[in-house]
C-alpha cells in the first residue's frame, strides 16, 4: 500500500464464495494452524486477559425510551469481536454482527456479519467482506479438526442435533475429517427445517444410504460414533439437550458446538474432555462468574465450574492444541468417549478471512474502494 493514500477491498457473498470461502477442507486446514497459534499463544483477543470471546450489546426487557430496542426473544443483540492472529495469518481482523431471532420472518438469517481485516502496525483498513458463510465455515471446521485428532478411524455413524446451518457445515467438516461415514442421524424442532436439511444432505453426501430423523435425545446418541449439538440454546440450563451416558455407544466422540448438558459423574469419571481453547474457558470464568455454565451455554464453561466444584482437576481437561502438538495424548483406545467443547473466536474468523482476502487479490475480485488520498487531518 502507498501511504498515504489508502485504498481497501470490499467483497460481498458472491465474491466470497468465488474466493473459496465454502471450501471445507481448505478452512479446516486453516483451523488447525488456528489451533495450533493459540496453543503457542501467538494471538490476542479482547479484554484485559487477551482472552475475551468479544464485547455485547444485551438489550433491557423493558425501556422508557420507545425506539431502543427491547429483548423481546433468543439472541437479540450486537457483538464486536476483535482479535490480532499470528503465525502464517499475521494480521488484525475484527467480527461485527447483529442479531435478532424475527429475522427469519423477513426472509433473513437471524445474524448479518461482516467482517474487517486491518494492517496490524497502521490499522489501516485492507478489507471489508460479507462473512456469514465465512463464520459458518470456520464454527463447522473446527469440530472437523476435533474429529480428525479425536475420532476413531472407522466411524461410520454421524448424529447432528440442529438441522440449521452451523448443523450442515459440521457435517461438512465430519465427512471431510471422518470418510467411512455411513449412516446419519439428525433431530430438529419442526419438520421444515428437517426436510430441508435431509434434501440437502440427499443432494450433497450420496455416501449416506441412510438418513433417519429422529424425536428424541436419546435415539439420537444412540449407536452413533460422531454427535455434534449445533442446535440453538438460551441460559437456562434445564431446556439443553440432555444425554445419559448410558445411551452412549463406546468410543463415542461428542462435539459441543452449542448447548447441551450431561451428567456431571459421567463427564468426570467415564470421558475425556477436551476443548480448543483453553485460556478462552478461563477468560469466560472471569465474565461469567461462577456458575458459569448457563450464562455462557458452551459445555466447556460446565468443565470450569466441575473443576471449581472440586468433581475433577482442572488438568483433566485437555487443550486441543496439546493433543495436536503430542504434548497430551487424544484417543487412547477405541473404547474411550470423548467430549469436545468449541467455543467460537474472532481469531477463527481472521484466519478464515485472511485465506478468502489473498485468495481474492489473486483472482482480481472485490470492488476498491478509496478511504483517502491523503488524510484531511494528521
Amino acid at each position: 500500500m502507498e501511504y498515504p493514500g489508502i485504498e481497501f477491498l470490499y467483497l460481498n457473498e458472491e465474491d466470497m464464495i468465488r474466493a473459496g470461502v465454502k471450501d471445507m477442507k481448505g478452512c479446516i486446514e486453516a483451523m488447525e494452524e488456528v489451533v495450533k497459534c493459540l496453543n503457542a499463544g501467538d494471538y490476542c483477543m479482547g479484554g484485559e486477559n487477551h482472552n475475551s470471546h468479544g464485547c455485547q450489546v444485551s438489550f433491557p426487557k423493558t425501556s422508557p425510551f420507545p425506539n431502543m430496542p427491547k429483548d423481546e426473544g433468543d439472541d437479540r443483540r450486537f457483538m464486536a469481536m476483535p482479535a490480532y492472529l499470528g503465525g502464517p495469518f499475521d494480521l488484525m481482523g475484527m467480527k461485527w454482527y447483529g442479531s435478532n431471532m424475527a429475522n427469519k420472518a423477513l426472509g433473513l438469517p437471524r445474524s448479518i456479519l461482516m467482517v474487517m481485516l486491518n494492517d496490524k502496525d497502521t490499522g489501516a483498513p485492507l478489507c471489508l467482506m460479507s462473512a456469514n458463510l465465512l463464520s459458518a465455515m470456520r464454527t463447522g471446521a473446527i469440530p472437523g479438526v476435533g474429529a480428525k485428532y479425536l475420532a476413531n478411524p472407522d466411524s461410520e455413524v454421524c448424529a447432528i442435533c440442529g438441522p440449521g446451518v452451523m448443523g450442515r457445515t459440521a457435517l461438512a467438516a465430519l465427512t471431510a475429517a471422518c470418510p467411512n461415514l455411513r449412516r446419519l442421524k439428525v433431530k430438529g424442532r419442526g419438520r421444515a427445517s428437517l426436510d430441508r436439511f435431509t434434501a440437502h444432505v440427499r443432494e450433497t453426501y450420496p455416501q449416506f444410504a441412510e438418513i433417519e430423523a429422529v424425536d428424541t435425545v436419546e435415539e439420537l446418541v444412540k449407536d452413533a460414533d460422531v454427535i455434534a449439538f449445533t442446535n440453538t440454546g438460551g441460559t437456562d440450563p434445564s431446556t439443553y439437550p440432555f444425554v445419559k451416558g448410558e445411551w452412549l455407544k463406546p468410543g463415542a466422540l461428542i462435539l459441543g458446538l452449542s448447548a447441551f448438558d450431561m451428567e456431571d459423574e459421567f463427564l468426570a469419571r467415564k470421558c475425556r474432555l477436551v476443548v480448543d481453547n483453553m485460556r478462552l474457558y478461563e477468560a469466560w470464568e472471569e465474565e461469567f462468574p461462577y456458575p458459569s455454565f448457563g450464562a455462557n451455554n458452551i459445555i466447556g464453561s460446565k468443565f470450569t465450574d466441575m473443576a471449581h466444584d472440586g468433581k475433577l482437576d482442572k488438568k483433566e481437561i485437555y487443550d486441543l492444541g496439546d493433543i495436536i502438538y503430542g504434548r497430551r495424548p487424544g484417543r487412547e483406545s477405541p473404547e474411550q468417549i470423548l467430549v469436545m467443547s468449541v467455543g467460537g473466536m474472532p481469531v477463527e474468523d481472521v484466519a478464515w478471512g485472511k485465506v478468502c482476502y489473498d485468495n481474492a487479490v489473486r483472482l482480481g475480485l472485490g470492488t476498491k474502494l478509496k478511504l483517502w488520498d491523503r488524510p484531511d487531518m494528521c
